[in-house]
C-alpha cells in the first residue's frame, strides 16, 4: 500500500479505519493528512495565497479560487438532466437535484419554506428572528449575509472590480456587470406573459407587470396614496415634507 499523504491519492486504509493522526492544536479538529491539517491551518491564521486575477478576490485554497474563477467566465458546465438548468459547481447541482427529488429536505419551522440544504434555511431563517451578525466597521450597518457586506463596503472603498470587456466600464458585483453587457448585446431575457415586453433584468420587468395587474404596494404614510415604485413614493413624499430625497 503506497503510506503517500498526497490528498489527490489517499492511502485507502486511512479512509476504512478513521485514522486521523494529525491535530490541529488551535481548536483540536483532526485530520487524515498533514495536507488536510495544513489547508485547514488558514482558516485561523486568515492567509489567501491564492488571487483572483480579475477582482483581486483572496481564497484559501486553490480549488475556493477555481470554482470563484467561473463567476466571471459564465461558465456554467454541470446541467441537471431533468430540467436543463446549469450550475457553476457539482455542489450547486447535488443541492438543487433535491427540488425534484425531495430527498433531505429543510422546511422551516416558522413559515413552512422548503429548503435543500440547511445552510439556506440558516440564512432564511434570519428573516424572522432579525438576526444580521455582519456588520460594517465604517457605519455600523448590519447584513444577514457575508457577501452582501463585502458589496456595502465597495460603497466606502469605491472598489469597482468588474470591468465590461467592451466599454471598460466598472462595477462593484458581477451581477450588475452581467445586465450592463445586455445594453451591449441587446439580449432582454424576461419576458412579460402578458404582452411578451422583453426587459434586461427581473425588476423592470416586476415594475411592468404591475401595469397589467393594478398593484401599487407603495403607500404614502401621510396620506395614504399608493405607487407602483418606490421611487414614485419618495418623490411624491417631498410634498409633504418639502425635503428632497
Amino acid at each position: 500500500i503506497n503510506s503517500s499523504n498526497n490528498v489527490d491519492n489517499p492511502p485507502i486504509f486511512k479512509i476504512h479505519t478513521g485514522d486521523k493522526p494529525y491535530s490541529c492544536k488551535t481548536c483540536e479538529k483532526s485530520f487524515s493528512f498533514s495536507s488536510y491539517l495544513k489547508r485547514h491551518m488558514k482558516t485561523h491564521t486568515g492567509e489567501k495565497p491564492y488571487v483572483c486575477h480579475t477582482c483581486e478576490k483572496r481564497f484559501s485554497n486553490s480549488s475556493g479560487l477555481k470554482k470563484h474563477v467561473i463567476i466571471h467566465t459564465g461558465e456554467k458546465p454541470y446541467s441537471c438532466k431533468t430540467c436543463g438548468k446549469s450550475f457553476i459547481s457539482s455542489s450547486y447541482l447535488k443541492i438543487h437535484m433535491k427540488s425534484h427529488t425531495g430527498e433531505n429536505m429543510y422546511p422551516c419551522k416558522t413559515c413552512g419554506k422548503v429548503f435543500s440544504c440547511s445552510y439556506h434555511l440558516k440564512i432564511h431563517f434570519r428573516l424572522h428572528t432579525g438576526e444580521k451578525p455582519y456588520s460594517c466597521k465604517t457605519c455600523g450597518k448590519s447584513f444577514r449575509l457575508s457577501d452582501k457586506l463585502l458589496l456595502h463596503m465597495r460603497t466606502h472603498t469605491g472598489e469597482r472590480p468588474y470591468p465590461c470587456n467592451t466599454c471598460g466600464k466598472l462595477f462593484k458585483d458581477a451581477s450588475t456587470l452581467k445586465v450592463h453587457v445586455r445594453s451591449h448585446t441587446g439580449e432582454k431575457p424576461y419576458a412579460c406573459s402578458i404582452c411578451e415586453k422583453h426587459f434586461k433584468s427581473a425588476s423592470p420587468l416586476i415594475q411592468h407587470l404591475r401595469t397589467h395587474t393594478g398593484e401599487r404596494p407603495y403607500f404614502c404614510e401621510t396620506c395614504g396614496k399608493s405607487f407602483v415604485q418606490r421611487g414614485h413614493m419618495l418623490r411624491h413624499m417631498t410634498t409633504h415634507t418639502g425635503v428632497k430625497t
